[in-house]
């Protein structure tokens, strides 16, 4: 997979992808991640990439001819499958999606910034729109960290077990149930004894139970 990501901020994304599962997915050549700087593609030598709200208001927005500027470019050296901008106002992302966009060839993601983008980018490019959450960051860099992350984990050869995704919250609609490790008693708490007798059959009733009990408990929305 290529991931190609539009930014004004491009430093902010460098940490993210160079640690842990999404570095490895790169270095086992799994998965491609692009870093675009928008600011070269600005309007001026003055490297103006934003311009004031037509009819007032507070706050920038970004100038539509950079960011065609860079689509255009990058969209002449391969087709993509989906052409996502990060904003608070999109869908919010869930796992089915995440599941979707694992099994692209090619995705471009745009990080929004300031008060967002000028909305014929949208018409004009925009596929998905996706929102981490019900709140506002100062751009959608880190919120693309968070979709490439999730994405990323699922190509198959990323995880060294890949059954172990498949029994990720969410995955059928549910919330894990607990889990544990040794030491099988601490301070007076102890590991349930099912989970030490070795029946597998029972060991896979009771943790579907156990992550009904707490989806009932904690996201009684996932069950509708």
């Amino acid at each position: 997979m290529r991931i190609d990501i539009v930014t004004c901020q491009p430093d902010l994304l460098v940490s993210p992808f160079a640690h842990s599962i999404v570095k490895r997915a790169q270095e086992k050549g799994l998965a491609e991640i692009q870093l675009h700087d928008l600011r070269r593609y600005a309007i001026n030598k003055h490297g103006q990439i934003d311009d004031y709200v037509f009819g007032g208001g507070a706050g920038m927005v970004l100038r539509v001819e950079p960011i065609a500027a860079c689509f255009d470019e990058l969209m002449a050296q391969r087709p993509y499958d989906a052409v996502i901008y990060m904003t608070p106002d999109g869908n919010t992302l869930r796992q089915p999606l995440v599941n979707r966009l694992s099994l692209a060839g090619n995705l471009l993601i745009l990080c929004g910034h300031y008060k967002g983008v000028d909305e014929r980018i949208r018409q004009a490019y925009i596929t998905h729109e996706i929102s981490v959450g019900d709140y506002v960051l100062s751009g959608g860099e880190l919120g693309a960290a968070i979709l490439v992350d999730a994405v990323v984990r699922l190509l198959p050869g990323v995880l060294g077990n890949e059954e172990s995704a498949l029994s990720d919250s969410f995955q059928d609609n549910l919330l894990a149930p607990p889990v544990y490790t040794r030491p099988a008693e601490w301070r007076g708490l102890a590991v349930p004894d099912i989970l030490l007798s070795g029946n597998t059959p029972k060991i896979d009733i009771w943790r579907h139970e156990q992550a009904l009990a707490r989806t009932q408990e904690r996201r009684p929305d996932l069950l509708e």
